[in-house]
């Protein structure tokens, strides 16, 4: 005789970190693209972050389209470099750090992350009447292809890259610009690529690339030093 038990309803389980996760990045998406307005993204975000079960997290973005694709795998852990190794490998896959996904968020006030960091596959940075800075250079990555997604209203938001990362620029600007103000130099093979997506509105989203502040150059990439 087998003992097997009856599985719970969807709506009765648990929601995980990462279900809530997947909400915000939907919520956020919506926002970005106009199909919600501030006021209800910041009530839908505060329920999400509060939701237990799944039944509490499906009517938030029940009126909104669905993705599309079954839920992200859990990643294996990446190994940890040996102290001192900042090549491209020893840096992609989160290099042992945790992933720091949490939405980075300026309401009328900043926020700052710079040196050794984990960018994660995608990051939600937000400045409202504030302004936020995302600096790269001494950054880890969680994978190879990171998404920054930037919604920047009366604010600005810098993202500051070392030379022979990719940087792919796809946020709008309505009465406000995303500006790459410098020319992009050969790609390091290895290399990440750092998407920039979402809005700005009487605001701003500026990408540098400026060479890490370590006395070594990364792997690759130009030394830039002599010239500055």
């Amino acid at each position: 005789m087998t003992d097997e038990r009856p599985e719970k309803p969807l709506p009765e389980l648990r929601a995980s970190d990462a279900d809530r996760d997947r909400v915000v990045e939907r919520l956020r998406d919506a926002v970005a693209e106009g199909r919600i307005d501030m006021e209800e993204f910041e009530e839908r975000l505060e329920a999400a972050y509060k939701s237990k079960t799944y039944a509490e997290l499906e009517p938030l973005t029940r009126d909104l389209p669905a993705p599309g694709g079954a839920p992200m795998a859990v990643a294996a852990p990446a190994p940890v470099p040996a102290p001192g190794d900042r090549s491209w490998p020893s840096r992609i896959g989160g290099a042992g750090l945790p992933a720091g996904s949490s939405p980075a968020v300026a309401v009328m006030s900043s926020f700052q992350r710079k040196g050794n960091w984990t960018v994660p596959a995608r990051l939600d940075a937000v400045a409202f009447w504030g302004g936020g800075e995302l600096d790269l250079r001494e950054a880890n990555f969680a994978q190879h292809e990171v998404v920054i997604n930037c919604v920047a209203i009366m604010g600005g938001i810098e993202i500051t890259v070392p030379p022979g990362v990719e940087v792919d620029v796809r946020g709008f600007g309505f009465m406000g610009a995303f500006d790459q103000r410098d020319t992009p130099g050969p790609v390091t093979p290895g290399a990440p690529r750092v998407v920039v997506t979402g809005f700005a509105f009487w605001g701003g989203v500026e990408i540098k690339t400026k060479p890490p502040k370590r006395p070594e150059p990364l792997p690759g990439a130009p030394n830039l030093r002599k010239e500055l």
